[in-house]
């Protein structure tokens, strides 16, 4: 076994060298990602708007592209970080949100509403001041609790 790795040494460096960018870059990346996540988009009757709607078709392309490139390499990032240190799961989450493909959205529902996960984005962004992610619409229509009536 030591002469294996002995023998592989450059590659182990790589390898350890790589797994210490992606959870350095992890940490700083995800949370601000998270951040940006409007609250609402989860509602069931929202629909998030496509980014780069109103813009040239060039730009709107290219933003496209980057975006898709982005989301992908989160997940392939995540993915590694299962075995890797690493936020693997939450990363896995914000790659499947920058990234585009039919089902996306029912997707993405289904995603954060596993307990851990909701419980992980709302802690992130409740330690930036952000408001935490509405899944449910609030009826306006609803009757005041108790503690409403009675302060």
């Amino acid at each position: 076994m030591w002469a294996l790795l002995q023998e592989h040494r450059e590659a182990i460096w790589w390898i350890a060298a790589f797994s210490g960018m992606v959870f350095v870059g992890s940490i700083i990346v995800v949370p601000w990602l998270v951040v940006r996540i409007p609250e609402d988009y989860f509602l069931p009757r929202k629909r998030p708007r496509l980014p780069f709607a109103d813009q040239h078709p060039i730009l709107r392309w290219t933003g496209l592209i980057i975006k898709n490139l982005a989301g992908g390499i989160l997940v392939l990032a995540g993915l590694a970080m299962l075995l890797l240190p690493g936020q693997g799961l939450l990363t896995i989450v914000v790659g499947v949100l920058l990234l585009d493909f039919p089902g996306k959205h029912r997707l993405e529902g289904k995603i954060i509403r596993i307990g851990p996960v909701l419980k992980s984005v709302n802690w992130l962004r409740a330690k930036a001041n952000a408001t935490p992610l509405r899944l449910e619409e609030s009826s306006a229509h609803e009757a005041p609790s108790t503690s409403e009536l009675h302060p």
